[in-house]
């Protein structure tokens, strides 16, 4: 006799429908919902709600949906074609002035992270009009969805979690990765921006709560740089915290555990590289976000021979930078080789700026690299960088390591250096204190000022006093927006040096050519081409980065200039090449306008 248990079969059977009324529904929604775009078929539609009911619930499933839903901007006749009747109050609204209402009521919040939790919410719930509001307010919204406000929202993830927008790939998951990657409900991606929660800004470890940045990092792809939503996947990767104050908080949303290290990280991010390219392709670029330095480093020279991988941390600001730094020589003069650079802060940002100014001086120079390293001097928390510490230096700090007696303070060694060029990279705010901007003044006509660390609490010093102590003649830039400073009767608009300027057309550049591997001479590109876009208007605010006003056309500049020389090297795959690979880049970018349903 055969005995069999009744809960098990009954769960299969319901199984076994949920699954065909899926298919039958999706099946449905896929004939009855058209786009009035090319004739097309809209492509993909899900039914995310459930089960329930037949045709008559395509509506309060597309109103559920944001790739699709659009609100009160369904029109007469589309309400009346996918059952939206009764769904929505009658009144039917343009795109524009549901913007306009979004905004209205964005301004009446006095709390960022208001506005921050109030623009996730409108992206889970209609995405166009969130990527429609970003684009069209970008320079008021930037600070909302990115730095600062991120900063916040991480440290308070775990309380303003509502529904995952992303993928959390912890140690539980470990031999099951390429299965976790297959549950997204998107297939083709072509981008993945992931962390590991160590070094979330200057916040430190925020572990699981660092999916702040990637989500972030997405959204100004598609803002700024044109990538599609739907190509897109922000990923945190779990391996524990070493944060005790979230191992102590029951509400703490990730692994209650110290970080893993050594072999059993080691083998948790080979796996997961692995399953990305097995299940994604060779072409889907890979950004390591906010990594600490030690596995920073490690991961980027590990994987940048067999994956299409880039730092943003490392290499993308360096590429922000080093536009700035080019496009600041037609208010100091000379060439990058006729300049020395101190930094404050040797990580990260600090060594990657560094080696990509010295890579450009060598460029433009023809001088051998360790010799153009030499007019670049960081300074870390022990002081300057000099030849009798190398033995007790990290390796990626040795080559910083100058012939030169030990200096302690930064202000001795502004003193000794005498920089024409001063950078803070440390994440300690408050560091270029007024003794320091002083003596950068006193040294140079027109010093050149960066407090580059995030969010504005770490930022070495603020545009008011930089403009101040340095009795207006400072150029200055940051990480973290300021507003205008009037100084003696003059208005000074500083430099943002954001990497958001570069990533996003970066990224285009490498999709839309099919570029298999990131090269530094592509970083020096888009540098180039970010430095191009500053006008004479902006020279003569003190500006050495332009609006972001102009950001899609300064991205479809920078993705055309990175294509170039990525076809330049032989890395590029889509071929031919494009005959004007800016038209070509413009054409390639996601526009967030409401589409006709038929």
């Amino acid at each position: 006799m055969f005995s069999f248990n009744k809960p098990i079969l009954l769960r299969k059977a319901l199984g076994l429908f949920l699954v065909g009324e899926r298919r039958r529904r999706g099946i449905v929604m896929e004939s009855t919902l058209k786009e009035l775009s090319n004739g097309e078929s809209v492509l993909d539609i899900k039914d995310k709600c459930g089960v329930a009911g037949g045709v008559e619930d395509i509506g309060y499933s597309l109103l559920r949906d944001p790739h699709y839903n659009k609100g009160l901007a369904f029109t007469e006749a589309e309400r009346d074609a996918h059952y939206l009747r009764g769904l929505l109050p009658p009144s039917v609204s343009s795109q524009q002035l549901q913007e306009k209402k979004v905004m209205h009521n964005l301004r009446q919040y006095q709390v960022p992270l208001q506005r921050y939790m109030a623009m996730m919410d409108l992206q889970e719930r209609n995405e166009r009009l969130f990527y429609k509001l970003l684009i069209d307010n970008v320079e008021e919204l930037l600070p909302v969805v990115y730095t600062p406000t991120v900063g916040e929202a991480c440290q308070k993830y775990g309380s303003i979690f509502r529904r995952p927008q992303g993928l959390f790939i912890s140690l539980k998951e470990k031999g099951k990765i390429l299965e976790v990657l297959k549950n997204w409900p998107e297939k083709s991606i072509h981008v993945i921006v992931v962390t590991d929660g160590e070094r979330i800004l200057g916040l430190g470890d925020l572990g699981c709560q660092g999916m702040g940045i990637p989500v972030g990092k997405l959204s100004l792809y598609t803002a700024l740089g044109g990538v599609r939503p739907s190509v897109c996947l922000p990923i945190t990767i779990d391996v524990g915290t070493n944060n005790q104050k979230l191992l102590d908080d029951e509400f703490y949303i990730g692994l209650k555990q110290k970080r893993a290290t050594g072999q059993e990280y080691a083998e948790l991010l080979e796996e997961f590289m692995s399953a990305v390219k097995q299940n994604y392709g060779e072409k889907v670029l890979i950004q390591f976000e906010d990594f600490a330095n030690h596995n920073a480093f490690e991961l980027l020279a590990k994987y940048r021979t067999t994956h299409l991988v880039f730092n943003d941390d490392i290499q993308g600001t360096a590429s922000v930078v080093l536009a700035g730094l080019i496009a600041s020589l037609k208010l100091l003069g000379g060439t990058l080789a006729d300049h020395t650079f101190l930094f404050l802060g040797a990580g990260e940002a600090g060594t990657g700026i560094a080696e990509l100014i010295a890579l450009e001086i060598t460029r433009k120079t023809s001088v051998p690299l360790e010799e153009a390293r030499k007019k670049i001097w960081l300074v870390d928390s022990k002081g300057l960088i000099v030849s009798s510490r190398v033995e007790s230096l990290q390796h990626f700090k040795k080559p910083w390591a100058h012939d030169h007696e030990p200096v302690k303070e930064l202000i001795d060694a502004v003193k000794a250096i005498k920089p024409t060029v001063l950078i803070g990279t440390s994440g300690v705010g408050k560091t270029f204190t007024k003794e320091v901007v002083e003596a950068m003044a006193s040294l140079n006509p027109k010093p050149l000022i960066m407090a580059l660390s995030n969010p504005t609490s770490q930022a070495e010093c603020t545009a008011e006093e930089a403009y101040t102590w340095s009795k207006g003649h400072a150029i200055f830039a940051s990480g973290s927006p300021f507003d205008p400073v009037e100084f003696e009767g003059r208005t000074f608009v500083s430099g943002l040096a954001n990497n958001a300027y570069v990533f996003p057309g970066f990224g285009l550049g490498i999709i839309m050519s099919g570029t298999i591997r990131v090269h530094d001479d592509m970083l020096l590109a888009a540098s180039e081409a970010l430095a191009s876009e500053v006008t004479e208007d902006d020279y003569l605010k003190g500006r050495i980065y332009p609006p972001f006003t102009n950001i899609r056309k300064i991205s479809a500049h920078i993705a055309a200039e990175v294509a170039a020389k990525a076809y330049e090297l032989g890395l590029a795959t889509r071929l031919p090449c494009p005959s004007d690979l800016v038209k070509y880049a413009e054409s390639c970018m996601y526009t967030p306008l409401y589409r006709s349903y038929r």
